[in-house]
């Protein structure tokens, strides 16, 4: 899958389409910050966007299900 096809997808959808929803489901049950960054890099969001997203998933860890 490349950049374009990536264009507009939610960081669920990447995550499903590049089968990754399972590595990142994992990093974040463990509460694994760099884990959790490393996986969202794979599905090509930026080292901002896979920063913050990381750290607002822990922040609040059961508004997104966790």
């Amino acid at each position: 899958m490349n950049e374009q096809s990536l264009e507009g997808m939610t960081v669920n959808e990447r995550l499903f389409h590049l089968n990754l929803f399972e590595s990142f489901d994992a990093a974040a049950k463990s509460r694994d910050f760099e884990a959790m960054v490393q996986v969202l890099l794979q599905a090509r969001l930026s080292e901002q966007q896979a920063n913050e997203t990381a750290g607002a998933i822990l922040a609040n860890p059961v508004r997104y299900g966790f």
